[in-house]
Parts: C-alpha cells; structure tokens; sequence
C-alpha cells in the first residue's frame, strides 16, 4: 500500500486545516490507519486513528481533531481545528493500528502544518 499525505500549510493559531491521506496499491477501507506527528527535535507522537470499530484520539487532539474515512475514495483525512503553535508538525499517515508507531507498517511522505502564533 502506498499513501499520498497532503494538505499541509501555513495557517494562524486558531484556524483548521483538513489533511488527506489517499492510499494506493490497496483499499485504506479495509484497512485501520493512523496519523502521527513530528516537531523539530521532537519523537514521533501519535495523534489519531481509525478502525472499522471506532476511533482513537492523543489527548492533545481530543476535541479539536477529527479523523474520518471514505472508502469510497480510499481516503483517510484529519480535520484540525482551533490549532496552536505547538501543533506545528510533520504530520503522516499510516497504515496499521493503536498509538503505538511500531504497529504501523506503511508510511505516507508526510505533510508539513506550521501554525503561527
């Protein structure tokens, strides 16, 4: 499986970005699938999942990210709202399950988010 993460950008604290994650060679549908991040200097953390169960949140996403699919477009996307400056990341997509990143075997490109304060 090959995943494409987009929709990276420049946005003031408080905006939203929605990020993308198409995956390719496979359907993301079947599959569970993740986003983490990394900050300069930083581990690589983990900031939400989804599997044909429900959906899992770091506590610094809860009630501010939402990660949702469609099969239909074997898509995966991480909606960002009210962001902060501390939310400024690399972010990835990837396909495997938990928060922990050793469960994931496939990783998109990863798309940079820079929040302005």
């Amino acid at each position: 499986v090959q995943l494409q993460a987009s929709g990276g950008g420049l946005v003031q604290a408080g905006g939203s970005l929605r990020l993308s994650c198409a995956a390719s060679g496979g359907t993301s549908g079947t599959y569970a699938m993740g986003w983490f991040r990394q900050a300069p200097g930083k581990d690589r953390e983990f900031v939400a999942s989804i599997t044909w169960t429900g959906r899992s949140y770091a506590d610094s996403a809860k009630g501010r990210f939402t990660i949702s699919r469609d099969n239909a477009k074997n898509t995966v996307y991480l909606q960002m709202d009210s962001l902060r400056p501390d939310d400024t990341a690399v972010y990835y997509c990837a396909r495997g399950y938990g928060s922990d990143y050793r469960n994931y075997a496939d990783w998109g490109q990863g798309t940079l988010v820079t929040v302005s304060s």
